[in-house]
């Protein structure tokens, strides 16, 4: 029996997709946003003008998705569950919707906190500790980042003054099983950063073909052999409303550069 992890290709088609689940929506945002925090879709959810245009149902609850106009465009946005599996979800359900361009943003372990300290992180590639990836590409030790989407993500950080670094992330289901051992043979191969999702959305985005963003700040710091919760405590939401509104630009830019 060969499980998805050792096979060569991945298998089609499948049975059903998101589009058999999930209606599209007249007029859906070209741009769609998410991020893992409650606190800052809250926050944008409450403003004026804001207005609720969908729900993203599993058997945890339903998800709102929000609809607000920045810069004279609509954008879409909603919170995405913790986890590769539950992102992905939320993900391929928003594209059935009708959104385009997806811009993904949250806190992540530090793995190198001399080269991360107070930038923000462009993922280049993922190492795949994560199983979600495995069903949208075939099996590899790492999947690249869209070079064009590092390039716009780059210049909008670039216009906007953000401090940035560029880097590996390695990505595991298991938050509770990141051990001293594998941090350090992860930290030998290159990676800056851990997180739980940013694999299968580079796998899912490449998939189905959407342009897509992400972007990472530090919270907690596993660079040394004693965990530092640091801005974990806070949820990673010492500048968080800024980094929305930085997706935000990263929305637009992908959307000006297909005009």
């Amino acid at each position: 029996m060969k499980t998805i992890f050792q096979r060569t290709e991945i298998t089609e088609p499948a049975l059903f997709t998101a589009f058999d689940t999930t209606k599209k929506i007249e007029d859906f945002p070209k741009i769609c946003v998410s991020t893992f925090s409650e606190n800052i879709i809250q926050k944008f959810a409450s403003l004026d003008g804001t207005k609720k245009i969908a729900e993203l149902y599993t058997a945890n609850g339903s998800i709102p998705v929000y609809k607000i106009k920045y810069k004279d465009t609509d954008i879409a946005f909603y919170i995405s569950r913790v986890g590769a599996p539950a992102c992905v979800v939320g993900f391929e359900e928003v594209v059935a919707m009708g959104t385009e361009k997806f811009v993904l943003f949250g806190s992540c372990g530090v793995l190198d906190d001399e080269k991360v300290k107070d930038k923000i992180i462009i993922p280049t590639s993922a190492v795949r500790d994560e199983g979600t990836s495995y069903h949208y590409i075939a099996p590899s030790a790492e999947v690249n980042a869209n070079e064009y989407s590092v390039q716009i993500l780059e210049a909008v950080l670039k216009s906007c003054g953000y401090p940035y670094v560029k880097g590996k992330t390695w990505i595991s289901d298991a938050i509770y099983r990141e051990t001293i051992p594998l941090i350090n043979e992860r930290k030998q191969e290159g990676c800056i950063a851990a997180d739980m999702e940013c694999s299968a959305m580079l796998a899912v985005s490449q998939y189905r073909k959407v342009p897509f963003i992400q972007f990472l700040y530090g919270a907690d710091d596993l660079s040394s052999d004693t965990w530092d919760i640091r801005d974990l405590a806070l949820h990673g939401l010492t500048n968080a409303e800024k980094y929305m509104l930085l997706a935000f630009e990263c929305g637009l830019a992908m959307l000006a550069e297909e005009k």
